[in-house]
């Protein structure tokens, strides 16, 4: 059997872009949804244009027109959708219920791997943060896809480098300084940090593999489970240089929330930094584990990403 045909919903966002390029690099057929609202970012019009360069096919169809998403999953055998759930951007997670009711209406997907990319939200019923409301709208989307009877692949991805490492695990900050940092309570728990080229790269590999089908897939390359004084002290060996550090304690954290989009992102520092949530559970028969299942790549470590910065 050949491989399978791929359409990505999202193609243009920050994961989104990246996954077009693996699925071409891995030899998919490719498909990108065009929508057609977005003809007024010339941003995102060049982007897509340079994807059917490189060999994608651009399909039109909107969340608003229930029977061009029917027509665009017609054409393929794997739907991947990365359409933003980040509330300091924007959150659309629940549009996806159109996908799911498009994706059974067409009656042909062979696998649906819907917007996750993050924390599982299966493993969070119990936080209790302005950020639950990102893990409800993932569990109503599982939900609705499940019912369907629908193929499906989780991908939980944990942290995407950007965001965590370059900032030193601090919030708002996305490039390390050479200075100064916080510490978030005592700085010990166990994060887990992923380029986000390679959270492209193994979601692709896991779409004609029948080891996590209807499982979720967690992204755990071994090199770069730190805590943030690890990764803090990644970067003080980079430069040379030993950091002035002080530490905020839960309450500081928490008090220093500002808007409810603010919120909402603080509330999955506060998961990770102060609760441990990405590494405070073994991975059961429910999932199973990236890095293992697909050796053969060659992850890009954290210390290999923070050279990036200096």
């Amino acid at each position: 059997m050949g491989k399978s045909k791929v359409l990505i919903v999202g193609g243009t966002g920050y994961l989104g872009k990246r996954l077009v390029k693996a699925s071409l690099e891995e030899g998919h057929e490719t498909y990108v949804v065009h929508r057609p609202e977005i003809n007024v970012d010339i941003e995102r019009v060049q982007m897509l244009l340079s994807f059917k360069e490189k060999g994608a096919t651009l399909v039109s169809a909107s969340f608003n027109d229930h029977q061009s998403l029917v027509d665009a999953v017609k054409l393929v055998d794997v739907v991947i959708c990365a359409i933003s759930g980040v509330h300091l951007r924007s959150h659309h997670i629940l549009l996806q219920l159109k996908l799911v009711d498009a994706i059974k209406q067409a009656g042909n997907v062979k696998r649906f791997l819907p917007s996750e990319f993050g924390t599982d939200p299966a493993r969070m019923k119990n936080t209790i943060g302005a950020e639950r409301v990102v893990f409800n709208d993932k569990m109503e989307v599982r939900k609705a896809i499940e019912e369907a009877n629908i193929p499906f692949t989780y991908i939980s991805a944990n942290c995407c480098a950007g965001y965590f490492l370059g900032g030193l695990g601090q919030p708002g900050h996305y490039l390390p300084s050479t200075d100064f940092v916080h510490l978030l309570g005592d700085g010990n728990k166990k994060a887990i940090y992923v380029d986000e080229d390679d959270i492209a790269r193994y979601t692709v590999k896991t779409v004609d593999d029948p080891r996590t089908l209807n499982k979720t897939v967690y992204l755990r390359p071994p090199k770069n489970i730190l805590s943030q004084r690890e990764v803090i002290g990644v970067w003080e060996k980079l430069i040379g240089k030993e950091l002035h550090k002080s530490s905020i304690s839960k309450q500081e954290f928490l008090a220093n929330a500002k808007d409810y989009a603010w919120q909402v992102g603080m509330g999955h520092y506060y998961n990770v930094f102060f609760e441990g949530c990405l590494t405070n559970f073994e991975i059961g028969d429910e999932g199973v584990e990236a890095t293992e299942l697909y050796p053969e790549i060659n992850y890009v470590s954290a210390v290999d990403y923070m050279k990036r910065y200096l």
